[in-house]
C-alpha cells in the first residue's frame, strides 16, 4: 500500500475524540470531546485553536449554511453561534430515556441532517430505544429506522443515493437506498470488520466513492469500495481512534480523533486523545455538506 504521513495536530487530549469536519470558509477543523462537552476548532495553517463549551455529552456536529453550527445533544438537536458563544435548541427526538442518546450524525447533500442514537446499559430482553432520525432545516425530525444498539458512521455516497451507517457491536456497515424526501429503502449488509477485531466507527466517503472507517479497537482505518471490498489498510498512531473527515485546500488531507479515556476504552500512549492529521491518501474527500437551517 502507499505510504501516509501521520502527524498530530495542537496540543488536545480529549476524552472522547469525535465528529471531526472541516470549515472551508475558515480553514479550520471542527470537532468534539464528546464526554468533556468540548468543541474546538483548530487552524492548521497557522497553529491556532480556540474552546467552546457545550452540555455534555454531545453526540455530533455539523456546519451551517448560516455559519453556525449544529449540535446533537443527549436527547436533541441545537443550533450553537460561534462567535456569541450562545446555544439555541432546534428539536427534540422524542425520548427521555435515561440510557438513550444521540450519538454520530451527518448532513445529506441536500440539508438534512441524519443521526442515531446509543442506548447503554440494556437489560437483557430490553427493547432498543431510539434510532436514526432524520432533522429537516425547518426543525422537523423523523424516525428512520430503529433497532440500532450504537449508531457510528453515517455518511452519504456522493451523489447521495446511497447511505452508509453502522452498528458498532455487530461490526456491521450497512448500506440503504436514499431519499431526501422518503424513507430508507432496501437495507443491505456492505462491509464487515469482525476480521479487524473492531467494530467500525466515524466514516467518511471520498471523492472516488470509497467508505472510509475507523476502526478503534484496531487501531487503523480502512478503505472500502462500493462493492464492501476492502481495498486497503492505514495504520494509526492512537491506540484507539473514533472519526475521520476530508479537509484542506483540497480535501487531499485527513484528520483524525482519539480517545484517551471513555467509558469503556482508555489509550496508553502519550498522543492518545489527540487530533491527527493524515495526508498521501489515494484518493482526495469531499466538501462536507451544511445543515440547511
Amino acid at each position: 500500500m502507499d505510504a501516509c504521513t501521520v502527524r498530530e495536530l495542537g496540543t488536545t487530549r480529549d476524552l472522547l475524540g469525535e465528529s471531526p469536519c472541516w470549515d472551508a470558509r475558515s480553514g479550520a477543523v471542527c470537532w468534539i470531546d464528546s464526554l468533556a462537552g468540548t468543541l474546538h476548532r483548530h487552524w492548521p495553517g497557522s497553529g491556532k485553536s480556540e474552546r467552546h463549551s457545550l452540555p455534555a455529552p454531545v453526540g455530533s456536529i455539523a456546519l451551517c449554511e448560516s455559519g453556525a453550527v449544529l449540535v446533537a445533544l443527549k436527547h436533541g438537536f441545537a443550533h450553537y453561534d460561534l462567535s456569541t458563544r450562545t446555544l439555541e435548541t432546534i428539536a427534540q427526538i422524542g425520548t427521555d430515556h435515561p440510557d438513550v442518546r444521540l450519538n454520530d450524525g451527518k448532513c445529506d447533500p441536500w440539508g438534512n441532517f441524519v443521526a442515531g442514537t446509543l442506548h447503554v446499559h440494556r437489560q437483557p430482553g430490553e427493547p432498543i430505544g431510539g434510532g436514526l432520525y432524520r432533522l429537516r432545516p425547518g426543525g422537523d425530525v423523523e424516525l428512520l429506522a430503529d433497532g440500532f444498539a450504537l449508531t457510528n458512521g453515517p455518511c452519504f455516497s456522493p451523489d447521495g443515493r446511497t447511505f452508509y451507517v453502522a452498528d458498532s457491536p455487530l461490526r456491521t456497515i450497512w448500506a440503504y437506498d436514499y431519499s431526501p424526501h422518503g424513507p430508507l429503502a432496501n437495507k443491505r449488509a456492505f462491509a464487515q470488520t469482525d476480521s479487524f477485531g473492531s467494530g467500525p466507527d466515524g466514516a467518511t466517503v471520498d471523492a472516488e466513492g470509497f467508505v472510509w472507517s475507523v476502526l478503534p479497537r484496531a487501531g487503523r482505518m480502512a478503505r472500502f469500495a462500493s462493492d464492501g471490498r476492502e481495498e486497503r489498510v492505514v495504520e494509526l498512531p492512537a491506540t484507539h481512534p473514533t472519526s475521520l473527515c476530508f479537509g484542506g485546500a483540497g480535501f487531499e488531507r485527513a484528520f483524525i480523533t482519539s480517545i484517551s479515556k471513555s467509558t469503556n476504552l482508555s489509550g496508553d500512549r502519550p498522543q492518545d486523545g489527540a487530533l491527527f492529521e493524515v495526508s498521501g491518501l489515494p484518493a482526495p474527500g469531499l466538501p462536507p455538506h451544511r445543515f440547511g437551517g
